[in-house]
């Protein structure tokens, strides 16, 4: 089959040319040297003589070769300006739909974000974020008539259909759903195709833990700029029983990671309504929505409404004065962090509990801004996310603490992993009792005996504990130590810990 041909069939064609890398190169043509180096003044004199190049100048450009590509430039001008004069003729006919294209081909959007949080009025129904950013997706063809998007296989768990809209194919390029296949890394480089030739606004899902398999047509989007949005559902260890392999862990931090890219992880059906519209507004390079598998409450009574989400921080609990503690949370852990929050309050505390959904939006806003939300006068800041604590203590600070997960997860129910994890609001039912105990700096750490939670911090073990201590003992580290202070608000098994003073 000639290259022709496989112009015109209507079927995929691979087109495989045999090469040789560094040819012409008498000692380094077949070699690694070819590939991982220059090849030198004296390979490139005899390459030129072995090829029969007469030129000696570096970089020269005969005449004749010149002259080729002149009468190319001239050839391909005349194909622009009989297609910009047919334009011209389409405009006169079809005036409408050729400002829509002009609209559209320069970036502009032709109408506004549809919906606000009032689209979800219910605020007793605990949707997963996947499935309320697969309602938020059915308002939007309308409004973007260029927003296209599918899944890598995953449709039905990623929910990134339009319901009512056809597929696209080969007979219908009007669908506005694409089937990518089992191929997360071709679905990266097909969007990124899409969004440099421009219109087009491109939106891929797959599990959050595959991101890696398309992490290169990532970083080539954020490299480029495009405008590209992914859609990473079953985000965390609530995804359940598929296990540590599909449960996501160091994934929103290793995408946090990529300059350009904007990682949006919201909280509730609320916040996944401006996530979306943040993501469809950010023209200057690629945004990675990061939803859940499991249901999330929607979090009443916020302080800041949901909208508080495009500044990628916001206060939804606060109280009078300045704060004791700021809680802050991401997504499924928000919920957490509130209930924390209420509890802490309830024994004298002051709490101001923040929802961060995007580090990168908030990057952007001013200084005042950001110094409101986390004062620089409260040093006791704690962050909660069922992922690694890598990089939070950006904004916990030295003094602050990360209630994070820095090992894999496990094959169970969420809700057993969560508190098997310590990530939960425990009720107050005479279960473990939360301890701090000092402990001589420099001094071994060991698993502590009897315990089912043990987190060194400086000179300080902080225990959450199955059994109570002997004699105010703990056992394991070869030394008696003793108790500072007990906790017996048997909350968050690991969040009312960092609390204590």
């Amino acid at each position: 089959m000639t290259l022709h041909e496989t112009q015109s069939s209507d079927r995929p064609c691979l087109v495989i040319t045999k090469t040789n890398i560094g040819y012409g190169s008498p000692n380094k043509q077949d070699t690694a040297k070819a590939h991982g180096s220059p090849l030198g003044e004296k390979e490139i004199e005899i390459t030129k003589q072995n090829l029969g190049w007469e030129y000696t100048e570096p970089f020269t450009v005969p005449e004749e070769v010149k002259t080729h590509f002149a009468s190319a430039i001239e050839e391909k001008l005349k194909v622009y300006l009989s297609w910009t004069g047919l334009f011209e003729q389409y405009k006169s006919v079809y005036p409408e739909e050729a400002t829509l294209l002009t609209q559209i081909m320069s970036g502009e959007v032709p109408g506004e974000f549809p919906i606000d949080e009032s689209y979800f009025p219910d605020l007793t129904e605990k949707l997963a974020s996947r499935a309320s950013s697969q309602k938020v997706i059915n308002t939007l063809d309308n409004n973007y008539p260029t927003l296209i998007g599918g899944s890598a296989d995953l449709t039905e768990s990623n929910l990134t259909d339009f319901k009512n809209l056809p597929s696209f194919s080969p007979v219908n390029r009007s669908g506005r759903n694409i089937h990518y296949g089992v191929r997360e890394h071709g679905m990266g480089a097909v969007m990124n195709g899409m969004a440099m030739y421009g219109g087009i606004i491109p939106f891929g899902g797959t599990f959050l833990v595959f991101s890696d398999y398309m992490r290169p047509a990532i970083r080539l989007a954020a490299m480029q700029n495009l405008r590209v949005i992914y859609v990473f559902t079953h985000d965390s260890i609530g995804l359940g029983e598929d296990g540590p392999t599909h449960q996501p862990v160091e994934h929103i931090q290793s995408l946090r990671m990529i300059p350009g890219l904007t990682v949006i992880r919201p909280a509730d059906s609320h916040e996944t309504v401006y996530a979306w519209k943040s993501a469809l507004e950010n023209t200057a390079g690629p945004t990675a929505l990061i939803l859940s598998r499991q249901g999330l409450p929607v979090i009443k009574d916020k302080t800041v409404p949901a909208s508080g989400l495009e500044k990628g921080a916001y206060i939804v609990r606060d109280c009078e004065g300045t704060p004791d503690v700021i809680l802050m949370g991401t997504g499924s852990e928000l919920d957490i962090a509130v209930k924390a929050g209420e509890k802490l309050t309830e024994s004298g505390k002051k709490v101001r509990v923040v929802s961060f959904p995007s580090w990168e939006l908030f990057e952007k806003q001013s200084v005042e801004y950001r110094n409101s939300i986390f004062s620089p006068e409260v040093k006791m800041r704690i962050s909660v996310e069922a992922g690694v604590s890598f990089g939070w203590s950006k904004y916990t600070g030295d003094e602050g603490r990360q209630i994070a997960l820095d090992h894999f997860g496990a094959s169970a129910p969420a809700n057993t992993l969560y508190e098997k994890f310590g990530i939960t609001v425990e009720k107050n039912n005479g279960g473990n009792t939360l301890k701090r105990i000092n402990i001589p700096s420099g001094s071994k750490y060991e698993e502590l005996v009897g315990y089912s939670r043990a987190v060194r911090v400086g000179n300080v073990i902080e225990v959450a504990g199955t059994t109570s201590m002997k004699d105010g003992k703990v056992r394991g580290l070869g030394e008696p130590y003793y108790q500072v202070k007990i906790i017996l608000k048997r909350l968050s098994r690991r969040l009312l810990m960092q609390v204590v003073q």
